[in-house]
């Protein structure tokens, strides 16, 4: 950060925000601060010339977020249906013409027919966005009253899977006002209020939607609104506006609130409301950063034989890297064991099933078969492992889901030592230092394991059929077919055990990747400490600089 801040005139919000973004960003390399670097880029994508407003719907799988953009847009386009749909991000805005973008992973983008959306984004037929799109944008005429906002569709957040790199809690940065859909058959969940506290760092925009509303009386739903209204002035002290919603009785009704009450004056106050959100997130950002700043400025103050002490004392036992390090190592080898003993557990129940439908398929397939012991043979071996793959293929495809277990407890395990991490460490600066360490947006992102490829094996053994010219069929058929029966229950335990043994190899690797980026978190922040506790030695005045110029501009944000 130069000494003196330029002294050419600003007359924008954007103008001043991307000042103090480059003043930030290099305040954080200055002083090896690494855990606000999502924030950063979020307030740089704001910056983009003419951004529109992005109103995100989020909310658990099931909360009717789909059901309620398609009661906006006046018609069906969004898939909904009975089980968790969405898979991949949708955004919606305002255009003369109505056109639908998919944009990939690999930087491709394709323009596609707006009534083949579920092709890339429900999960039937794009299951754990296989496809690898990364993000659809719908164009649509019927949204003009809206212009100047882009409406987010995003999956449940109840999913554990966060797809590839786009998924709803790591979208959380971008969120320019919030919309969190909660089914009013249901009470308001701890995972909700988590939800709005990470929202509460990103945006000052947060309304609660209660949908599925027809399900209550009109008395119950007054009923329901003061118990979310209480509850959320409990635990969280602080009181957001609440609508109803209903796709099916009295919406024209409750559209009409929710417009003149978020949507509308977002609309029609564009340029206003953009400001107070850019100047919000700017807010969150430099306080995260004074933060860190405050913890350089007391260890820089510390005499220099007093820092070796004030390291151990901050850095003890209870944070040390090599303890953590074997937490995380045992979190992961304790789950990893249990993958293939959950697999097998869910697949045994399978079992009895798959092996009295393909010996009923056996059976009527070969009456159907002709020739000699030989050519019998083959036709068995080709049909097992025909039969055997497309089955484990359907059972992967159909149930893969269920073998998830460990990855979600894995994934729980870590983030939880990471939270006691932080929250030692915290509690150790706090102490020591007298200051806060800032909040971390650290998520510990859970990427779906690659399916493998299926394929039987083939585990045959015959070698009387080499003489087969020697055995009459019409006398000896119906054995060699009762023989061919009798090994289908074989088959079907064995090509289960290899496709448990395939899953269980993946989801694995999945975990010892969470392990790993669980591991980075730890180093990255035990690095900023250290760099700010031996590295601001004699910069007490140049700190005490930036803060008190961050502070102003903190100020005048607020103002």
């Amino acid at each position: 950060m130069e000494q003196t801040r330029q002294s050419t005139p600003i007359t924008s919000v954007q103008d001043v925000s991307g000042h103090l973004l480059e003043d930030v960003r290099k305040i954080c390399a200055q002083f090896h601060i690494v855990s606000l670097n999502r924030q950063i880029e979020a307030c740089e994508g704001l910056l983009v010339e003419n951004q529109p407003i992005d109103v995100a719907i989020l909310g658990q799988f099931k909360a009717g977020k789909s059901s309620f953009l398609n009661s906006l847009i006046g018609k069906p386009i969004l898939p909904v249906g009975v089980i968790p749909v969405t898979t991949v991000i949708s955004r919606l805005t305002y255009s003369p013409r109505e056109k639908a973008t998919v944009s990939f992973f690999d930087g491709t983008r394709s323009e596609i027919d707006i009534n083949n959306l579920d092709d890339f984004t429900s999960e039937a037929k794009n299951p754990s966005n296989r496809k690898n799109v990364e993000m659809v944008d719908i164009e649509l005429p019927s949204l003009k009253d809206y212009a100047g906002l882009r409406l987010v569709d995003t999956p449940g957040l109840g999913s554990v899977f966060k797809y590839h790199m786009e998924t709803s809690e790591n979208w959380l940065p971008e969120v320019g006002a919030a919309l969190l859909a909660v089914s009013s058959d249901r009470p308001l969940s701890e995972n909700d209020l988590q939800l709005i506290r990470e929202l509460i760092q990103h945006t000052p925009k947060i309304v609660l939607l209660l949908t599925k509303a027809d399900l209550l009386t009109p008395e119950q739903q007054a009923e329901v609104v003061r118990f979310f209204e209480e509850t959320l002035k409990r635990e969280l002290n602080r009181e957001f506006p609440i609508y109803l919603y209903s796709t099916r009785n009295g919406t024209d009704q409750f559209r009409d609130r929710l417009e003149a009450g978020l949507l509308f004056k977002l609309s029609l106050n564009r340029d206003f409301e953009f400001r107070k959100i850019l100047q919000y997130k700017m807010q969150s950002l430099i306080k995260g950063c004074l933060s860190y700043l405050d913890i350089a400025l007391k260890t820089s103050l510390q005499a220099d034989q007093d820092r070796e002490g004030l390291r151990k004392q901050i850095l003890d036992e209870k944070v040390n890297y090599d303890l953590v390090r074997e937490e995380l190592f045992i979190i992961g080898r304790e789950n990893q064991r249990q993958t293939r003993i959950l697999i097998m557990n869910y697949l045994d129940q399978l079992q009895k099933s798959l092996r009295r439908k393909v010996l009923d398929q056996l059976a009527e397939e070969m009456s159907t078969w002709q020739g000699n012991l030989w050519r019998l043979t083959r036709r068995y071996e080709e049909w097992v492992a025909d039969t055997m793959t497309d089955e484990m293929r359907r059972v992967s495809k159909t149930e893969h889901r269920h073998f998830y277990g460990t990855l979600k407890k894995a994934q729980a395990s870590f983030s939880r030592s990471l939270e006691a991490f932080r929250s030692l460490l915290g509690q150790n600066i706090e102490k020591v230092l007298g200051v806060k360490l800032a909040e971390a947006d650290w998520k510990i992102e859970v990427s779906e394991p690659e399916h493998p490829d299926i394929k039987a094996v083939r585990a045959f053994d015959y070698h009387f059929d080499l003489i087969w010219f020697l055995i009459p069929m019409f006398i000896f058929r119906r054995l060699f077919e009762k023989n061919f029966l009798s090994k289908i229950p074989y088959e079907v335990e064995a090509n289960l055990s290899r496709l448990a043994a395939q899953w269980e190899d993946r989801i694995n690797r999945t975990i010892e990747e969470m392990r790993k980026q669980a591991l980075k978190y730890v180093q990255d922040e035990l690095a900023t400490i250290e760099a700010l506790l031996s590295g601001t030695q004699g910069q007490s005045g140049e700190i005490r600089r930036i803060i008190l110029e961050l502070q102003g501009d903190l100020e005048s944000l607020m103002k």
